[in-house]
């Protein structure tokens, strides 16, 4: 096979066999093809598309080129979540002990975050003592035992993944759906779970800033999935505000222990009781949604599933007195109100610039090595469609610095106040139900 032959293919609109599409991934993981081929391919795609097919192909490609890991000695059949990322989205925190507590198996690997995105691992650590790294069979034996386990990341999985996006950045060939697709499906095959649940963000904080192309991407993943025999479903879910509200590690953990209370933001509650419904269904343990919700809203009444949040701090080494007492997470030395400036109702709120903001105060990176401070951040106290009174608090800040101008300049450039305003509607489409 010649490189020049598959991009004349995919420039002329043509479609790639497995065998081409397999032999390009591992070629140019073995350094075999050069960047500026594998450019005019990326270029190509980009342009001309690929079918579900294909995309299938060069997920599994990307799968193979690395580590898979094993969770086929966990009982049960294992489901992860994934969300295409955005800002305040504490939702994993509030999800793996909720379904973990009705028996559904939770073998959950997370991410740190980057960028105005948080990392649900950066929130696991701000509790005193949490420890996130367990042996393969710990994580394993823990997951039957107890039924949860949340870890960082590790192994060497999709290495083609990673070489092929870092040539995606430079190239302005990252926002193509079927590019985008394989990627993150293929992180999600190759950590080994049986079924996904996918949550894609649309709006000001989202990676995909409109409708059509979240809906496409979610379509599109969710036919990846089934392709390569895995279960999977979809959310698209609004982004065009901060989720719930609260922004920085240890105040999203306040505020997921208070969801999983029966308390909590509405928004977060109902995307949790959404995507939790469709991880019950694919894990077999609920007949339709409905009946799914139904038992995650008695779960939390109860009380299991915030036992569960315990037990998981408690093996976890975790502060479990944390549940009762938010006072033992870290806390920043200044709050500071945001006056609103006019009176109105709510009418925008820019979510990726509000995460810069609090990127500002030391909650989020710049760069992967960059150390977070888990006590600071921003409690909103208006949403969009919220009526305000000027001088009336918009949101508080929480740091360690009494002077933060830059931070409140970022946060009125984001936040427009009109005569008239509707709140946004959450969940814009639910995919593969």
């Amino acid at each position: 096979m010649r490189m020049v032959d598959l991009i004349e293919k995919k420039r002329d609109g043509q479609a790639l066999s497995q065998d081409e599409i397999t032999w390009m991934v591992d070629q140019y993981s073995k350094d075999q093809i050069k960047d500026y081929q594998m450019s005019a391919m990326l270029m190509a795609i980009y342009f001309q598309g690929m079918s579900h097919e294909e995309a299938g192909y060069l997920t599994m490609s990307m799968v193979e080129s690395g580590d898979q890991i094993d969770l086929s000695q966990i009982d049960g059949i294992k489901v992860d979540k994934h969300s295409t990322g955005g800002v305040g989205d504490t939702t994993t925190l509030i999800l793996a002990p909720l379904v973990a507590s009705l028996g559904v198996p939770v073998a959950k690997m997370s991410g740190r975050g980057l960028g105005h995105t948080g990392g649900t691992i950066d929130k696991l650590e701000s509790i005193p003592g949490f420890h996130i790294e367990l042996t393969s069979e710990e994580f394993v034996n823990q997951v039957n035992q107890h039924k949860i386990a949340l870890v960082g990341q590790s192994g060497n999985l999709t290495p083609a993944d990673k070489k092929l996006y870092a040539l995606r950045d430079v190239t302005a060939t990252v926002n193509a759906i079927p590019l985008i697709a394989s990627s993150i499906m293929s992180k999600k095959i190759a950590a080994g779970n049986d079924a996904i649940v996918l949550d894609v963000k649309v709006g000001s904080g989202a990676f995909m800033k409109d409708d059509q192309a979240g809906e496409d991407l979610a379509r599109t993943m969710v036919k990846i999935g089934r392709s390569v025999g895995r279960q999977t479903m979809a959310l698209v879910s609004d982004m065009s505000q901060p989720l719930g509200r609260a922004i920085g590690n240890a105040l999203e953990v306040k505020e997921a222990i208070d969801v999983l209370k029966g308390k909590g933001p509405e928004d977060l509650r109902e995307l949790v009781l959404a995507l939790g419904s469709q991880m019950l269904v694919l894990a077999k343990q609920a007949k339709d949604l409905n009946q799914g919700k139904q038992k995650l809203l008695q779960a939390i009444q109860s009380g299991q599933a915030l036992a569960k949040f315990k037990e998981l701090l408690e093996i976890q080494g975790g502060n479990s007195q944390v549940v009762e007492d938010s006072d033992l997470l870290p806390q920043a030395k200044y709050q500071i109100d945001l006056p609103a400036l006019e009176s109105g109702y709510i009418s925008s709120m820019v979510a990726d610039k509000i995460g810069q903001a609090s990127m500002v105060l030391g909650a989020g990176r710049k760069k992967l090595d960059d150390q977070i401070n888990p006590a600071v951040g921003l409690i909103l106290h208006k949403k969009i469609g919220d009526p305000v009174e000027k001088g009336e608090p918009l949101l508080t800040i929480h740091s360690d610095q009494v002077r933060v101008e830059e931070v409140k300049a970022l946060l009125y450039d984001s936040i427009r106040i009109s005569s008239q305003a509707q709140k946004p509607q959450l969940i814009h489409q639910i995919i593969g139900s």
